[in-house]
C-alpha cells in the first residue's frame, strides 16, 4: 500500500500537469470556436440582413402587382360597362333628331283624316321627308347613286341580270330596286341593283 501511494504521489504532480495542458486545449479549442462563431456571426448577419432585403422587395413587389391586377380588373369592368351603356344608347341622339319628325308625321296624318286638300298635303308630305333627309344627312348618312353606273360589287348587290339596251351598258347598272347608304364613307347597305348584260 505504501508503494501504491509512492507511485500516485508521485505520479499525481504529471497527472495534474497533463490535466492542466488538456485545459488549455480545451480552453483554446473554445476560444477558437468563440472567435469562428463571431467572425462567421458577422457574415451570417450581414446574409440574414439581405434576405430579409430580398423578402421585402418581394413583399413590396407582389403588392404593386396585386393592386396592378386589380386596378387593371376594375379598368375592364368600367370599360364594359361603358360599352354596353354606349351600345344601348347609341341611337338616343338619332332618334331624338327624329322626334320633330314625328310629331310632324303625326300632324300630316290628322290633316290627312279632316282635309280634302291633295295640293297642301303633298306639300306638307314633302317637307316632312326633307326634313327627314337633312336631319339623316347632318347625321353623316349618304345615298348612293347607283344608276348608270358601272357594277362594282364591292357597293353593289346584283339581284338580276337583264340584256343591256345598249352596248355601252353592258356591265352597267340599268335600274335601282333599293338604293344603297353609307355613314361617315362606310357602307351600311349594298344597293340592290339590276345590271345589263
Amino acid at each position: 500500500m505504501a508503494f501504491k501511494m509512492k507511485f500516485n504521489h508521485k505520479n499525481k504532480p504529471e497527472d495534474e500537469q497533463m490535466d492542466m495542458e488538456q485545459g488549455e486545449q480545451v480552453e483554446n479549442m473554445n476560444n477558437d470556436n468563440t472567435e469562428n462563431t463571431e467572425a462567421t456571426e458577422e457574415p451570417l448577419s450581414g446574409l440574414e440582413k439581405e434576405v430579409e432585403d430580398l423578402k421585402d422587395a418581394l413583399k413590396e413587389s407582389n403588392d404593386k402587382y396585386l393592386r396592378l391586377v386589380a386596378e387593371f380588373d376594375n379598368f375592364r369592368k368600367r370599360n364594359a360597362k361603358e360599352r354596353n351603356e354606349l351600345i344601348k344608347n347609341a341611337g338616343e341622339d338619332i332618334i331624338k333628331s327624329l322626334l320633330d319628325v314625328l310629331d310632324d308625321a303625326e300632324r300630316a296624318e290628322q290633316q290627312l283624316a279632316k282635309s280634302n286638300d291633295l295640293e297642301a298635303l303633298n306639300q306638307g308630305v314633302s317637307l316632312i321627308f326633307s326634313k327627314l333627309r337633312n336631319i339623316l344627312s347632318a347625321k353623316g348618312l349618304s345615298k348612293m347613286n347607283s344608276k348608270g353606273e358601272e357594277f362594282n360589287p364591292e357597293l353593289h348587290e346584283a339581284i338580276t341580270e337583264i340584256p343591256a339596251p345598249s352596248e355601252e351598258q353592258s356591265g352597267k347598272v340599268i335600274d335601282e330596286v333599293q338604293a344603297g347608304y353609307s355613314l361617315n364613307d362606310k357602307i351600311i347597305r349594298h344597293a340592290k341593283v339590276v345590271v345589263g348584260k
